[in-house]
């Protein structure tokens, strides 16, 4: 679909009043970014907060130790397979509803699997919430980028965004460690319904329709085989992680995966109204934003599970104390997404990016030096996770402001829904990786030594990835104060 510049309805509150003053927040947006990023920051903790919770559910509910990863899977597919899909109907329909429908869905989903009575209900809830999840977050993240104009509002409004996205993720480690233990596991599903509610009841009030004027249909085999083929490749990360790269799902998913996505490009290359235009893909920003998005959430957030292991398997902490350790990590990304805006104000994305980055790098590596006692390595672990963490953010804000930039607002949905499509699947994709470096590292045993030698293999694949992430940025982008070049 050819952009259109003009918009029926763009949250035009707010962002006329960004307009008229580009560097404060008026009243009314201020209400608009607190509805948005309450919404995002549940979303972030749904992600990790079963992790913890998982033995529990397995005994309440009497899954098998082989079935209890799809309650993780179950989730991870449908959020990661379908946010494309439904970035780009919230562009036909309205982002604003989708928004608002999407976040009743979680509620009513995440209510149902609190009071589930059998692993069949459980998943049906758990494949609900991920469908919820990959409409909400491009849907929320469009609102967000069309409700506050592109500059040091926008910037701002990301790295916040950002910052308490990435301690979601954190605080979800945490909370669902505390719940299980405090209370029961149901309540890692009943902590949302509160939530999705209040933001179903204030969201109609405050924020605007946002869809562009001209409509276009919807591309339904491009919809398809991108939708099937994120499936394929997620569904064959995970049971690489599970039961190795050469296992017959793992190569059949991955295999069907990466043939019906080079079948998504030849359709785009045909239809008259593509799903994702290629000349947005051929955009540098968009194109490699979003591999450094990738590279950004599949580091960190299996570097949590990497460390995980670390502190139950090797140093013999408790689920909740492991959880509790990640504080510090939470800290760090939220005073990186503060210290974005202000930072890309000065220098650039490429600055920023390239910044956070080798911050990032130095302090996942200086993790390779991590022994097997408690105090010697809790005084490494704490302050490298703090650093490596404000880095990170860096590098995510980075990629949110170069991914969604030099767009008009009718493919801000596009935009999103490719920046939550590298972020979800860089979630989901991380830790079977890293799992699997793991268990060739660690020669499949179990043991104290094995698990720390996996785990510092791993570790050292982690701090080469970002490494990875710098050289992209610093050779194929390039832009000036925060604009980076299309």
């Amino acid at each position: 679909m050819p952009p259109t510049t003009t918009a029926a309805t763009d949250t035009a509150a707010a962002t006329a009043g960004a307009a008229a003053d580009p560097q404060r927040l008026t009243g009314r947006s201020k209400v608009v970014l607190a509805v948005l990023l309450v919404a995002q920051f549940m979303l972030a903790v749904d992600f990790s907060i079963l992790n913890v919770a998982l033995p529990a559910i397995g005994d309440g509910l009497g899954f098998s130790l082989a079935d209890l990863q799809w309650v993780a899977t179950a989730f991870a597919l449908s959020a990661a397979g379908f946010t494309l899909f439904f970035g780009r109907i919230g562009d036909l329909i309205g982002r604003k509803k989708i928004f608002i429908g999407s976040l009743g869905l979680l509620g009513v989903a995440s209510l149902i699997g609190g009071l589930a009575t059998s692993p069949e209900v459980l998943l049906a809830a758990r494949v609900a919430q991920g469908l919820a999840t990959a409409a909400a977050t491009p849907a929320g993240l469009s609102l967000l980028t069309t409700s506050f104009a592109e500059g040091p509002l926008r910037q701002r409004a990301l790295g916040i965004n950002g910052a308490l996205m990435s301690a979601g993720f954190t605080t979800g480690a945490i909370l669902g460690g505390v719940l299980t233990d405090l209370l029961s596991w149901r309540w890692a599903f009943f902590v949302n319904v509160p939530v999705a509610l209040a933001v179903v009841l204030v969201a109609p009030a405050v924020i605007k329709e946002s869809r562009p004027a001209a409509r276009a249909g919807l591309d339904l085999p491009g919809a398809l085989t991108v939708t099937l083929g994120l499936l394929g490749l997620v569904y064959g990360m995970t049971q690489a992680g599970e039961y190795g790269w050469t296992h017959p799902h793992a190569l059949g998913g991955l295999g069907a995966g990466v043939l019906l996505l080079a079948a998504f490009v030849l359709i785009e290359r045909t239809v008259t109204a593509p799903l994702v235009p290629l000349g947005t893909l051929r955009r540098r920003n968009v194109a490699w934003g979003n591999l450094l998005g990738l590279l950004a959430f599949v580091t960190e957030t299996s570097l949590v599970y990497l460390l995980t292991l670390y502190l139950q398997k090797t140093l013999g902490f408790s689920p909740l104390a492991a959880g509790v350790s990640f504080g510090v990590l939470g800290a760090g990304t939220v005073v990186g997404g503060l210290l974005a805006p202000a930072l890309l104000a000065r220098t650039s994305t490429v600055t920023v990016l390239v910044a956070g980055g080798l911050v990032q790098a130095v302090f996942t590596a200086a993790l390779l030096f991590l022994g097997t006692t408690t105090g010697t390595s809790l005084a490494l672990l704490l302050p490298a996770t703090f650093f490596g963490g404000v880095g990170n953010m860096l590098v995510i804000v980075g990629f949110m402001v170069t991914a969604t930039s030099g767009l008009p607002d009718a493919e801000q949905g596009l935009a999103t829904g490719l920046a939550s499509m590298s972020q979800q699947v860089g979630i989901t994709l991380g830790t079977p990786v890293m799992s699997a470096v793991v268990t060739a590292a660690g020669a499949g045993a179990a043991t104290a030594s094995a698990v720390h030698r996996g785990v510092t293999a791993a570790i050292a694949v982690n701090a080469a990835l970002v490494l990875v992430g710098v050289a992209v940025a610093a050779l194929f982008l390039r832009g000036r104060a925060g604009r980076p070049s299309g």
